[in-house]
């Protein structure tokens, strides 16, 4: 790695940035008028070109803020904390990451270090604010003990606090209506426990859709969740599948070949979330994208409010998701 790019470089990164070689040189000099987030495209371009900030421009930390997730194996996580932590670091915050799943540290455990370590914040994505069984009192405790804190993915009417959620009915909706669409009648909706928000809304959705017609399978978010699921509504008749999660489709998928049936050409199936990876699937695997960067950056912001004392409503902000159609879906034969 070189360091600071010399004058005969300045056009690559203000071409990269999209910004004029002026614009550089002000960022470079550390000089102002320049856009917080222009700043910030001159900066990225000097990362991804693989240049040295220079001294002057090396960020001293805001502070800490927590970012806790339940797991890095399902893609949807990691992208929902890359776009999160890369706009605190645009703010000068130093996120800390922290994962809760089965047989590791608790969700709770994670906040009390957390704590401890004096962070100024946490976001909470798919925590156990979204599990109706769970204690909501923790979150009390929390906001007694002075963290300011945003709720992601999973709203609970029995915690006072900002949610930032996208509309699982209107994904469900979305999804039942393209596979109507393609002539599909025998629907069926392979989802998660039904102690989980974003499972109950996806179900009310799709009941909705369906006119109550459908068939519902609660299983894991998994692969092999869904591959059970898909396996008892292939065993019904069902053309087409809803999937609560992409993990869940590709098991869905898995267990239709094992039948000997073709996606599409026998049955169509459709996943949630969304990743870079669906592209290249086999088939490209249709699905309801979750609007990660929008939810990331309104919970960033939600929560850099709070941290400047300003009130925040306890309220849920809800964000439309996207049907995208790739290969997995198809019409239905006759």
């Amino acid at each position: 790695m070189t360091a600071t790019p010399a004058p005969g470089r300045l056009a690559d990164i203000a071409r990269h940035a999209d910004v004029s070689e002026a614009t550089v040189s002000r960022v470079l000099n550390g000089r102002s008028g320049v856009a917080t987030a222009t700043r910030q495209r001159v900066l990225a371009a000097l990362d991804v070109l693989g240049y040295e900030r220079p001294v002057r421009l090396r960020q001293r930390s805001a502070g800490l803020v927590g970012l806790l997730i339940p797991e890095l194996t399902n893609p949807i996580f990691p992208a929902f904390a890359q776009v999160i932590e890369q706009t605190l670091a645009g703010y000068g915050y130093t996120p800390v990451l922290g994962t809760h799943h089965p047989g590791g540290a608790t969700e709770d455990e994670l906040v009390e270090q957390l704590v401890e370590r004096g962070v100024d914040g946490i976001i909470f994505l798919s925590g156990l604010h979204a599990d109706l069984s769970a204690d909501p009192d923790r979150y009390a405790r929390l906001t007694g003990r002075g963290v300011p804190y945003v709720l992601v993915n999973g709203y609970n009417a029995r915690v006072s606090a900002p949610f930032v959620s996208p509309d699982d009915r209107a994904a469900a909706v979305m999804a039942v209506r393209h596979l109507r669409q393609l002539g599909h009648e025998r629907i069926g909706l392979a989802i998660g426990p039904s102690r989980y928000v974003p499972a109950v809304r996806k179900a009310e959705g799709f009941a909705e859709a369906t006119e109550g017609a459908g068939l519902v399978r609660n299983t894991l978010f998994t692969v092999e969740g869904g591959h059970a699921a898909a396996g008892s509504l292939l065993d019904e008749g069902c053309t087409g599948i809803v999937c609560g999660s992409d993990l869940m489709a590709l098991g869905a998928i898995r267990a239709a070949r094992q039948r000997g049936l073709e996606v599409p050409g026998d049955v169509s199936v459709i996943g949630y979330d969304d990743s870079e990876l669906n592209a290249f699937t086999d088939p490209p695997l249709s699905t309801v994208r979750q609007p990660v960067r929008a939810m990331a950056n309104a919970a960033v912001h939600t929560l850099l409010e709070a941290l400047g004392g300003n009130p925040v409503p306890d309220t849920e902000f809800v964000f439309q998701p996207e049907l995208v159609v790739r290969g997995s879906t198809a019409q239905r034969r006759e």
